[in-house]
């Protein structure tokens, strides 16, 4: 079957994703068999470990509190309460650390730090698996034995304010609740609202003992303005003012109770220094624990706080409420809550932990008789029994307190050690379909390596062994082999595998796919070793020497791929791209100097060493221009010669002066936002910007871009769309204005909003000028077959993209924005028209570009960097679909813009030979999956790595994403080759 290079390349990329889809069900690991719904039961509670007597203490220990409250305001930084902003805005809560009855901790999250895995492991005790970033956008019933089912079951009343993620977490285990949605993050003032209203009828009533507030209008700050906003200090003060009426209130009941009552004000995670969270930096991962009761004793200076870790608040919890601590906490006692408890009452709460946390050891770890907590445990049990005799018979000896604090310190040791070693296997992999995904993406790889000769041909078209593979005897027996290992590999596994619980369908599709590539690649390597020519010239063939254009872009690719294998260089990939673009401009001068300046007989050289179809009149008018500034110009007589030369001598140095333009451009954008990890605290210019005593500052920064993009992008506009794009940009001005990002000069006090009308109308302008786009599409494929319409059309979709962008992006990153806008325009009008690359060299080049521009945006591999704040921009609530799409495209608009403006420029302005779209869409496709590829084998290598969880998690999901978006792109530019095949076989 005869394939274009681009539907080829789509198909393969497409491929592509399928077998990383697939892989990445299976890394992403699930939980191991001991976690399931199995659930901690009173009657298995172990009694007083006891030496020769009979102890009479085989129950429970009776609840150390009555009523408990649960304050989570969300992402609350540790800072914010220990900090000077603490102590500036917190001044209640401040004092009550300092000199109330109060403990107060620094509760470590564990990576991903977003909401709904925080939630599961402060109520299970259990360390979350990574793909519940994914599961936090719909969260699913939790069934494994957690703090709450634990209350319920015990007759505990338990009513709940808040984020509704613990609705649908926890369905049906509260008495009385009121759910706010924990995704328009646009409103950080009535999501709080909504819960404090309830405060004042549920504090004076007695039908409840446990009470969770979870307050989201600081994490909604966070991803609005980042933590330096003006508007994050006083909602510091409105959730101080919540805690001192809760607070204020216990104390005035606590005569008419028996037992203590206990405040707790927590966060679910931090705020990285850009307002977001997600990854694994200090201040995301670590947040304030505070707890207030009258069981404590007063504390007359302010300490520094301990470290815990935040599963450690379920077993504290458990025990504090007298409940049995849930069947897979892997977290210990906060020994500090008992301080006012005897020792023998202490020992018995360190028993009961180590026993739960034995049990587990038991079921997970298969030589759990070698494991030193286990041990530890085992002989501080029967140092435990001997004290419990001892105190027994009354003995009052110092012996007996020496050893009690000996039993004590051994309880604590192997907690740790316990805890410790379950959290390091705390998952399993998917083995089989990591095994399969893998498969699928090499064969994709390797057979589009092999390909690359046919594919980069003159025509960018070849012949594909499809058909001869569905009638050859070796794909029916692999199709029987593959399917024999699948049943035998379903049938004797004993863990769960994600392929194994897959319909017949898929199992049978994945099945054909690979058997079908695997021959489709034995074929294209035969017909390469027995001809050992490719059927048409290439692009590649046409000049007989490496330039150092060449050299620089494969090197500089696989390099990179390569880089990839490093955890340093995951993290700071940035740098990489950064440095990469500068040695490219840096080429790029040295060509444009040897077009100019270098001796006429090699120039010549350089032409005959191109392909003549790559060749038009526009070219070798350029070249004779070249030529003639070698000479002398004042010397000529002939004015029209005059004129000629002066105009190339102005194109010259333009020419010569673009590269540095740019890398002024690029070095300016490095200062805008500081990403990765080593330098990400640094002061930067992005901060400056958006810091609320330089809104005046910002204001001028965003209408200058938004000025300058409108100038640059109206010269591919039609008269209508030049008039929608110039009041959609008009209308992203007041958007930002409207939500209180930047100012009107004439009313800088103007009242804040939530901007849905202001983001609405710029949206129908967008929608506009993409249906305009679309409609020129459709015209000239099937009305008036012309490519001045195509490319028309082109260029409308590309503006409309480019107006949907600079409403996504925040303020201080509309000059990234401006920065790609202006780079294309030089490349295309200064540069392009100079040097004499081929599509494959342009191809690369946008590329770096695009990668480059992601991060100057400020993204980084880690998960904390993902806007999501423009999920939500022109709507009122949370709608899943637009939601998602706005995030991923405002995450990747770098890429995706310099993916589009390819394909506009080589539709439209590239007419050198027909093959110049198959080309590009298919070396772009080569980009992408290299990359891809091998990191989705290095990632299997260094599962067990260290970062495993921290770096290159992250970093796949980004490569996941990266390829579907450029998935996309793929599929513009295979309809535009077809087209435009169509298009020269009608002409």
């Amino acid at each position: 079957m005869r394939l274009r290079s681009s539907l080829f390349a789509c198909c393969g990329l497409l491929g592509l994703l399928f077998g990383m889809a697939v892989f990445l069900r299976g890394f992403f690991p699930t939980p191991l068999k001991s976690f399931g719904s199995a659930k901690a039961k009173v009657s298995e509670i172990p009694g007083e470990p006891v030496l020769g007597l009979a102890s009479n203490w085989t129950k429970l220990p009776s609840p150390l509190f009555g009523k408990v409250v649960i304050m989570l305001v969300d992402a609350l930084r540790e800072d914010f309460v220990f900090g000077p902003k603490g102590r500036q805005f917190m001044r209640y809560t401040r004092r009550m650390i300092e000199q109330g009855s109060s403990l107060s901790f620094i509760a470590k999250a564990w990576p991903p730090t977003v909401t709904m895995p925080r939630i599961k492991a402060m109520m299970t005790g259990r360390i979350p698996g990574f793909i519940d970033v994914i599961m936090n956008l719909n969260s699913p019933t939790l069934l494994e034995d957690n703090l709450i089912w634990q209350a319920k079951t015990a007759g505990r009343r338990i009513m709940f304010y808040g984020d509704d993620t613990w609705i649908r977490l926890f369905p049906d285990h509260f008495v009385e609740y009121d759910g706010t949605t924990s995704f328009f993050v646009s409103d950080y003032t009535e999501v709080d609202d909504n819960v404090t209203r309830h405060l004042d009828s549920v504090l004076k009533r007695n039908d409840w003992d446990l009470l969770i507030l979870h307050y989201l209008g600081l994490d909604h700050i966070g991803h609005l303005a980042g933590p330096d906003s003006h508007l994050v200090g006083p909602k510091l003060s409105e959730m101080d003012n919540v805690i001192q009426k809760i607070h204020t209130e216990l104390l005035s009941k606590q005569g008419e109770v028996t037992l203590p009552s206990l405040l707790m004000l927590c966060g679910d995670h931090g705020m990285s220094d850009t307002g977001s969270h997600g990854g694994s930096s200090s201040h995301e991962v670590n947040t304030p624990l505070v707890l207030l009761s009258p069981a404590f004793r007063k504390k007359d200076s302010f300490t520094a706080s301990e470290y815990v870790e935040q599963t450690d608040l379920t077993s504290t919890l458990a025990l504090g409420f007298g409940l049995p601590i849930p069947r897979n906490s892997l977290g210990h006692l906060i020994l500090s809550v008992l301080e006012e408890k005897s020792l023998r009452e202490q020992l018995r709460y360190l028993h009961l932990n180590g026993y739960q946390l034995s049990k587990l050891v038991q079921e997970s770890i298969p030589t759990y008789e070698k494991d030193p907590g286990y041990k530890l445990f085992g002989i501080a049990q029967k140092s435990h029994g001997s004290w419990i005799k001892l105190y027994l018979e009354g003995n009052t000896s110092e012996t007996l307190a020496n050893l009690g604090k000996k039993v004590l310190r051994q309880y604590l040791d192997a907690l740790k050690l316990m805890s410790s070693s379950l959290s390091k296997i705390v998952a399993q992999y998917d083995m089989y379909s990591m095994i399969v995904g893998t498969i699928i993406v090499v064969e994709v790889i390797f057979l589009l390596i092999v390909s690359t000769p046919d594919a980069l041909g003159s025509t960018a078209e070849f012949e594909v062994p499809l058909s001869a593979t569905f009638y050859s005897l070796l794909f029916y027996l692999l199709c029987l082999m593959f399917t024999a290992i699948h049943i035998i590999v379903c049938t004797s596994t004993k863990t769960s595998c994600y392929f194994c619980d897959v319909s017949w369908l898929l199992a049978a599709t994945a099945i054909v796919l690979i058997s079908a590539l695997q021959c489709v690649l034995t074929s294209t390597l035969w017909k390469h070793f027995t001809n050992g020519k490719p059927q048409h010239k290439t692009c590649a063939v046409a000049n007989s020497s490496w330039s150092e254009l060449d050299l620089l872009l494969l090197l500089g690719t696989f390099g990179h791929t390569l880089s990839l294998g490093s955890s340093s260089f995951i993290e700071e990939e940035h740098q990489t791209w950064y440095f990469l673009i500068n040695t490219l401009l840096l080429v790029l001068f040295q060509d444009v100097c040897r077009k100019y300046f270098a001796p006429s007989d090699l120039q010549g050289k350089s032409k005959q060493n191109k392909n003549p179809e790559d060749i038009d009149g526009n070219e070798q008018q350029t070249t004779i221009c070249g030529l003639l500034e070698t000479s002398d110009c004042d010397q000529k007589d002939d004015k029209s010669k005059a004129y000629t030369c002066s105009g190339e001598s102005y194109e010259k140095w333009l020419a010569l002066l673009s590269p540095w333009v740019i890398l002024v451009f690029c070095r300016v954008l490095r200062s805008l936002n500081q990403t990765g990890i080593k330098w990400a605290h640094e002061p930067d210019f992005g901060h400056w910007l958006t810091s609320s005593s330089h809104r005046a500052e910002l204001s001028i920064v965003a209408a200058g871009s938004l000025l300058l993009i409108f100038i640059l992008v109206q010269r591919t506009c039609s008269t209508v769309s030049k008039a929608a794009l110039a009041l959609g940009l008009v209308g992203i001005y007041c958007y930002r204005a409207a939500i209180g990002n930047v100012t009107f000069p004439w009313n800088p006090d103007k009242h804040i909003s939530k901007g849905i009308i202001e983001a609405r109308f710029v949206y129908v302008f967008i929608l506009g000028i993409l249906f305009t786009g679309v409609k020129d599409l459709l015209k000239s494929a099937f009305v008036f077959p012309d490519t001045t319409t195509n490319s028309r059309g082109l260029w409308e979709m590309y503006n409309g993209l480019v107006l949907l962008t600079a409403l996504l992006l925040r303020p201080h990153n509309l000059p990234v924005l401006l920065f790609i806008l202006v780079v294309q325009f030089i490349l295309t009008k200064f540069i392009w028209r100079v040097l004499d690359y081929d599509a494959a060299q342009i191809t690369i080049i946008y590329y770096w570009f695009g990668q480059a521009s992601f991060y100057f945006q400020g993204n980084s591999n880690s998960i904390a960097t993902v806007d999501i704040s423009a999920g939500f921009v022109g709507f009122e609530n949370y709608v899943e679909l637009p939601a998602v799409f706005l995030t991923l495209f405002s995450t990747y608009v770098g890429p995706l813009l310099w993916a589009v403006h390819l394909t506009c420029y080589m539709s439209s302005e590239r007419n050198r030979y027909s093959a110049a779209v198959g080309h590009s869409c298919y070396c772009l496709v080569l980009l992408r999956a290299i990359p891809a590829s091998v990191y989705v084998i290095l990632v299997t290598s260094l599962r067990y790595h260290l970062f495993v969880w921290s770096v290159f998690s992250p970093k796949l999901l980004y490569e996941g994403m990266h390829t579907l978006v450029t998935t996309a792109a793929c599929v513009m530019f295979t309809a535009m080759d077809q087209k435009r095949m169509i298009t020269v076989l009608k002409n």
